[in-house]
């Protein structure tokens, strides 16, 4: 029914406010390293990091084992995905992934992330996108990294624990070595490995942008989750030197004790061939 035949007196219907275009943004971990060089997936956008149009959307591929997918279906995600795994070193199982929305907003004074809402955007620009999936990226990585320094904690909490009540630990060297093995290798996964703290590449080219980078450090609290992952991997550290002096301490026994095991028998088989007269 049009205006014209609405009854008399009626007001006509408000025309329903169009949505405002939204693009979906999926990051997926796949593993501890993807190789993006010579990798030719559609148009490059950019080579660091390297971003690629895809299927009218943006994929953007991390070294430190991060892809971002831009405005692209499932469907086309999961061959895009299959096709980055025989670049993945160290594949993970199951892949660690967060997602978020960006929203159309039209004024570039509007951009602002609404708390576990949409991004918006004044538009849906190569250099907004790629800071997008810079802080995607390196939340999810960051997500990795906690998980794996909180599975360290689980395993010293009891460690900790059993020599503050007894003063000693049943653990065998074997096991105490493991600990050491564990911490040691979340180290090395984890320092130096995602520069969180950098800032991406594309805000040299646009530094009228810093203020939109600056929301998305603060949504996903990217610096208070650096600082106190780095603050644990001190504790990590820490503890692997203290294990480290327990073995040495373990050591230094046995050696002493073998010292004076060996004296006694000396001195027994000095007094054995006085007594028998055995020169």
């Amino acid at each position: 029914m049009n205006a014209d035949q609405l009854p008399i007196g009626a007001t006509p219907p408000l025309p329903k406010p169009e949505a405002a275009p939204t693009l979906r943004i999926r990051a997926v971990m796949l593993g501890e390293r993807i190789n993006p060089s010579g990798l030719e997936i559609g148009t490059l956008v950019s080579s660091t990091p390297a971003a690629f149009r895809v299927h009218g959307g943006l994929a953007v591929i991390f070294r430190y084992g991060v892809v971002v997918l831009i405005g692209l279906l499932p469907s086309e995600e999961k061959v895009l995905i299959d096709g980055l795994k025989s670049r993945v070193t160290g594949e993970l199982s199951p892949y660690e992934e967060e997602t978020a929305q960006a929203q159309l907003c039209h004024d570039e004074n509007a951009e602002a992330i609404q708390p576990g809402g949409p991004i918006c955007l004044s538009k849906f620009s190569d250099e907004r996108l790629l800071l997008i999936a810079d802080a995607l990226a390196k939340s999810t990585s960051l997500a990795r990294d906690e998980r794996r320094v909180a599975a360290v904690f689980d395993v010293i909490e009891p460690f900790a624990r059993e020599l503050a009540e007894k003063g000693r630990t049943s653990r065998p060297r074997k096991g105490i070595l493991q600990l050491i093995g564990n911490a040691l290798l979340v180290q090395q996964r984890v320092a130096g490995r995602v520069a969180v703290a950098e800032k991406p590449d594309a805000l040299w080219e646009k530094p009228q942008l810093d203020r939109l980078y600056a929301r998305l450090e603060d949504e996903y609290e990217l610096k208070e989750r650096l600082d106190t992952l780095e603050r644990k991997l001190t504790v990590v550290a820490e503890t692997a030197d203290a294990l480290t002096d327990i073995i040495d301490t373990q050591r230094s026994l046995r050696l002493e004790i073998a010292v004076v095991v060996l004296i006694v028998i000396e001195v027994a088989i000095g007094c054995f061939q006085i007594y028998t007269g055995v020169h």
